[in-house]
């Protein structure tokens, strides 16, 4: 979601190698692992930070980078999305390095333009790009739009080619159309497809909401309330929805400060590390603070037992059991260590690269909306994953 006011698992190509002693062994970038490593894995019990790094402000092809709200990265390359509705509409390439300690190269140099399904250039308002992965299975390319509610333009979900090409679009839940005719019902603008995940049995996509649909529940508030938003798996051979769940959102950090009202929390992307279990960033803003305003978690979600959500209509009336989230890291605990004691604008969750000692590794990216508000930053900051 794109603040208007104030504005992941590594997956790692592995090949079979059968030994003398018919144990399985994989291979990846930090070496030979084991099945017993493969396994540990899917485990995911603590994130240690590792360092921040701040993208400064330049230009591709005059275009300035920026509006960091998803990113991915897959086999050695980084893939990073626009989120601007003006053109044109693009992600990024880039060459992000780091080791144990610290950042050693950050590199945004390549642009593609995303582009509809004739080859021509996508006229402003069309989309409004949140998230991206990259599918290694079909290498092609996966994004979420929040589309334009207020103007009547669905929330969508989107292939491309690595040119920027579509080359698909799915088909989803029908309670995710824009209503411009009835606000008892649908999304909220800026609150529908926020986060996006690849399963992990590579047979479909997982879609978030980042706000309750309206006849789901309110918005979170300072004080608690039933705000559940809707995760949903799409099959990519029928490219239609299959199961959904609930995730219920946390009440807003903090009131809004110096005579400002703006307060907002919501679910701003997902990725799935095991099966029917997520990582889950979750992001409250309030206006007035010289901080930034922004409240950022990390959450483990277990989905194994819950409703399939799909045919509820209204989950305000529903009786329905949501997944059960736990917290992982709060990152309050490392603002100091950050610019300006700045948590930014946070959008985009990715697994990354793997460090010499095998460990796996987090990168998250901020969305600076292009500073339409006040200073903002592209900020990265990458943690070591403890299993």
């Amino acid at each position: 979601m794109v603040q208007k006011i104030g504005k992941y698992i590594l997956i790692v190509l592995l090949t079979c190698n059968c030994s003398n002693n018919n144990k399985s062994e994989k291979t990846t970038n930090a070496g030979t692992i084991t099945n017993e490593q493969v396994e540990e894995q899917n485990t995911i019990s603590k994130l240690v930070f590792i360092d921040e790094f701040i993208i400064p402000y330049t230009e591709i092809n005059g275009v300035p980078i920026g509006g960091f709200s998803g990113m991915d990265y897959k086999n050695g390359k980084w893939y990073i999305i626009c989120d601007t509705s003006t053109p044109p509409i693009r992600y990024y390439e880039a060459q992000i390095d780091y080791n144990k300690n610290a950042f050693t190269s950050v590199k945004i140099d390549t642009m593609i333009e995303i582009k509809d399904t004739t080859g021509n250039s996508l006229i402003q308002g069309i989309v409004d790009p949140e998230a991206i992965r990259f599918d290694p299975n079909t290498q092609k390319i996966i994004y979420t739009s929040e589309g334009s509610i207020v103007n009547n333009i669905n929330p969508a979900l989107i292939e491309i080619d690595p040119k920027g090409n579509q080359t698909r679009s799915f088909t989803l839940p029908n309670n995710f159309r824009a209503n411009t005719q009835n606000d008892t019902l649908g999304p909220r603008h800026n609150g529908v497809l926020e986060g996006l995940s690849l399963s992990i049995d590579d047979r479909g996509y997982w879609i978030s909401c980042e706000l309750p649909l309206i006849e789901d529940g309110p918005e979170p508030t300072t004080t608690d309330t039933q705000s559940p938003v809707r995760i949903t798996y799409i099959n990519k051979t029928s490219g239609i929805a299959e199961r959904q769940f609930a995730y219920e959102l946390d009440p807003v950090a903090r009131k809004a400060a110096l005579g400002t009202t703006f307060e907002v929390n919501g679910l701003v992307e997902i990725l799935e590390y095991d099966t029917n279990k997520f990582l889950a960033l979750e992001r409250s803003f309030s206006s007035g603070y010289a901080d930034g305003g922004n409240s950022v978690k990390i959450y483990k979600v277990d989905a194994s037992n819950a409703t399939n959500t799909l045919s509820l209509e209204a989950l305000s009336s529903s009786r329905y059991t949501p997944a059960i989230k736990t917290l992982l890291f709060d990152f309050d605990t490392i603002r100091n260590q950050l610019t300006n004691i700045t948590v930014d604008n946070l959008e985009g969750i990715t697994f990354g690269s793997t460090l010499e000692d095998g460990s796996r590794t987090i990168v998250v990216i901020s969305d600076n909306n292009f500073n339409s508000f006040y200073p903002q930053y592209n900020q990265l900051i990458a943690f070591k994953i403890v299993p």
